[in-house]
């Protein structure tokens, strides 16, 4: 069975073998000059020793080829590591070693993890679930191989004599920094750990005097750890680096995660790094507050504001620019949450004539506290209705209250006897306001039977 692992760390094997031997062939040697005996005189040079005279001395094979050991297939090759004495404690640290080794080129290589997405300021949740099946699945992969290399109970022996980091490290995967060696991972961890240290150390130190850290010392440290890394990395490897871990790729990602709908793709992210990263070392290395150093500042200002127009081009640049405005963030949500995302641009003029209207308001002397309150909530209803009609939506039914119907009138019908003079006294109505709810009527001559409406005021009506 070729399980592909022979080709990681055989200069580690090799070591480890030839360090066995020889510690074994040094420890032989001074056992044999430290055995306890009788001083002999020495015999002449010419004396021969007897044919019959034995040793007690094994003489062992010192040096073997690697070839004796190597084979194609890796039970074959741990089987010729048993045939030269290879203790069975190393053989398994080598095997867990070697196996390790080959699943942490398959998890730098084989998972997008969110480091990979430098250009997102908050982790994809989708990419983020995919990732932890596929590392969990490779983690079972390498433990069913490791178990069948080694037997099931593997996990029970003795811990594996190997070094392990005291610290996490910066992840090194993807397409172009996972297939780095592992030495150049090593130094670039170290570079990172030793910088890391550095800034740290800094930092206390200008606590423990009171003091602020200095920008431009700050800056000197960043150059530095810079520095080292363009000594291990290629320019296409440097650039991956930095987009996933310097400070300047840190700040874009802040800025562009205040502003919640950019959305800047990967390519943009990266045009607008290019564009403005080694205009940031300019400006970080800035010191001072004169009038010459406010005036390089500032034209290093506008050049950076150049270079991301120009990176981003002069469309989603305009986007760029309005988004910074909380009152178009609070547009654009509006507008996505109607379902209408071509309308943040009618919102977002509402908003600012809304805007507008409550500074006038608040500025009005000639208004009371409640007065102001009133037209207060009356512009931000404007506002709500304003932004209905921008959306497509309907407004709500008007929920002003209609003016109450009077109750209708009355109506009396004349017995034996009635006459309008008694229904004028029954009522408290004046005959007039008889005479008014009845104009067709002669109350003059009113007989049994007869209607009459009875008026709601004494002015008939």
């Amino acid at each position: 069975m070729n399980l592909g692992i022979n080709k990681y760390m055989r200069w580690r094997i090799v070591a480890w073998v030839s360090l066995g031997a020889n510690c074994l062939l040094v420890a032989l040697w001074v056992l044999t000059r430290s055995q306890p005996g009788d001083k002999v005189a020495p015999e002449p040079a010419t004396a021969v020793a007897p044919a019959s005279a034995k040793t007690n001395l094994v003489v062992r094979r010192q040096f073997f080829s690697w070839r004796e050991v190597e084979a194609p297939d890796y039970p074959t090759y741990i089987d010729n590591l048993r045939s030269i004495g290879c203790p069975e404690q190393t053989i398994r640290d080598i095997i867990i070693a070697d196996v390790n080794a080959l699943y942490a080129k398959k998890r730098a290589t084989e998972v997008v993890t969110a480091e990979q997405q430098w250009w997102r300021s908050q982790p994809d949740t989708n990419l983020l679930q995919v990732a932890a099946e596929k590392l969990h699945a490779l983690d079972e992969e390498r433990r069913a191989l490791l178990s069948h290399l080694l037997g099931s109970s593997w996990e029970m022996g003795d811990l594996v004599n190997l070094p392990r980091p005291s610290r996490p490290g910066i992840a090194l995967d993807g397409p172009v920094l996972g297939t780095l060696s592992a030495d150049t991972k090593q130094a670039l961890e170290d570079v990172s750990m030793r910088s890391a240290d550095q800034l740290q150390a800094y930092l206390a130190a200008q606590q423990a005097q009171g003091k602020s850290p200095d920008p431009a010392e700050l800056a000197k440290l960043r150059q530095q750890t810079r520095a080292e890394l363009e000594r291990l990395l290629t320019p296409s490897q440097l650039e991956e680096f930095l987009l996933r871990y310097s400070q300047h790729a840190n700040n874009l990602r802040g800025l562009f995660g205040q502003m919640e709908y950019f959305d800047a793709s990967q390519d943009e992210f990266r045009s607008v790094f290019r564009a403005t990263d080694s205009i940031d070392e300019q400006l970080e290395a800035l010191v001072g507050n004169d009038a010459n150093t406010a005036l390089q500042r500032k034209n290093l200002q506008d050049q950076r504001e150049t270079a991301i127009k120009n990176a981003l081009g002069s469309d989603r640049y305009e986007e760029y620019q309005m988004l910074q405005d909380p009152l178009y963030r609070d547009a654009v949500a509006t507008a996505l949450q109607a379902g209408t995302p071509d309308a943040a641009e009618s919102i977002y003029e509402i908003n600012l004539a809304t805007l507008a209207e409550q500074q006038r308001i608040q500025s009005d002397t000639n208004l009371t506290a409640d007065q102001k309150s009133i037209e207060l909530k009356q512009a931000e209803l404007d506002q709500l209705k304003a932004n209905t009609v921008a959306t497509g939506q309907d407004l709500p039914p008007d929920q002003t209250p209609q003016p109450q119907q009077p109750p209708p009138r009355k109506v009396y019908v004349l017995g034996p006897g009635d006459s309008a003079t008694t229904i004028s006294m029954m009522y408290g109505l004046p005959i007039s306001a008889l005479r008014a709810a009845n104009p067709n009527l002669d109350l003059g001559h009113l007989k049994p039977g007869d209607s009459v409406t009875i008026p709601r005021s004494p002015l008939g009506q």
